[in-house]
């Protein structure tokens, strides 16, 4: 199967990098970078309170939430990284399976875990801790960026697809 390829070349030229700017002009680029900032947020609110000698006391989701977290932004990072270094890799990579497959498993994912932290928590009555409180809001941000995974997916299967 045969695919056209567009580049849009909007370039940073340094002596040794070229940085495909125009790439974050695109929506799946603004996208990548919503989601990155995003799991960032959601690493940064597990870690603070780990690295603060607070644990995981009976609240298993809220690892599974840490562990999903920290993979996809890690995934994304690479992803974006890889389209803003590389000139055809933005519109080579949204051709293939892997960006469908990877949003598709990054969306199940992340909602799964978002869902089990909200629950794990509501059922608990959490209201008044700080750092319950702080779990809580890295689980509804959990939701926002699987919402953003979910739209990834959407125009990944076009791309694929050619539509």
């Amino acid at each position: 199967m045969s695919h056209s390829v567009t580049i849009t070349r909007t370039t940073t030229n340094t002596s040794y990098i070229v940085l495909n700017t125009g790439y974050l002009k695109s929506f799946s680029g603004l996208l990548k970078l919503c989601q990155l900032l995003l799991g960032a947020a959601m690493v940064g609110i597990f870690s603070y309170y780990q690295q603060n000698g607070y644990c995981f006391p009976g609240y298993d989701g809220i690892v599974f939430a840490f562990l999903m977290s920290v993979t996809f932004m890690i995934g994304t990072f690479c992803l974006l990284l890889s389209c803003l270094t590389s000139l055809s890799t933005g519109a080579i990579i949204s051709k293939t399976i892997y960006e469908l497959i990877y949003h598709f498993v990054a969306a199940i994912l992340l909602l799964a875990c978002s869902l089990q932290v909200i629950i794990i928590l509501s059922d608990r009555g959490h209201r008044g801790n700080k750092q319950l409180d702080a779990y809580f809001a890295a689980g509804i941000i959990g939701l926002i960026n699987a919402a953003l995974y979910f739209i990834s997916t959407l125009l990944a299967h076009r791309s694929y697809r050619g539509i």
